[in-house]
């Protein structure tokens, strides 16, 4: 695994207590940022549902942030859209979106209030079975990004499935 996947590395000294942010290359960061700055000049509706931008408010500071997600599961009965938190339980809209304050979700062109919820290690390995299926034919990509962000190698099987579930949680957002 590229080590600029990392989510932390350990300092020049090699101590991990004194990590600092992988050092992602520009040509990553441009791609990963495409759909930000698509929803960012109004033209989410280019990516259809394949991503979905969160709106959510800062559980300190109160402000407004937008936090484009790839969904992974639509759930067309229910409206619920899944995603994943990519960066574990610290990221920054996680944490936000569990200190309950409002949200809201931009699908393309339709924006909604949103409720969240977290989806339970059995549904989370189902949604995630089901991604990997309906991705198959870049399931070696996926896997290593999903190696990258979880910081060991992720192959797809039902206890790594299992065990990603516990490390990065899946979050349903519906409408409200």
């Amino acid at each position: 695994m590229p080590p600029t996947l990392r989510r932390m590395q350990p300092d020049a000294g090699g101590d991990p207590l004194n990590a600092r942010p992988a050092r992602v290359p520009s040509r990553v960061r441009l791609v990963l940022g495409l759909p930000r700055h698509l929803y960012a000049h109004g033209l989410g509706g280019l990516l259809g549902s394949r991503f979905l931008q969160l709106t959510h408010t800062g559980r300190r500071s109160g402000r407004r942030y937008d936090t484009v997600l790839e969904v992974v599961h639509h759930d067309r009965a229910s409206g619920e859209y899944v995603v994943v938190a990519g960066l574990g339980r610290e990221a920054d809209w996680y944490r936000n979106v569990r200190a309950g304050g409002p949200l809201a979700v931009t699908v393309g062109r339709r924006r909604f209030p949103a409720q969240a919820r977290e989806l339970d290690t059995d549904e989370a390995v189902a949604v995630l079975r089901g991604y990997e299926h309906r991705n198959r034919l870049v399931a070696p990509v996926i896997h290593r990004v999903l190696s990258g962000l979880l910081g060991w190698t992720y192959r797809g099987t039902s206890d790594q499935r299992r065990r990603l579930a516990h490390e990065l949680p899946l979050v349903g957002l519906r409408p409200h």
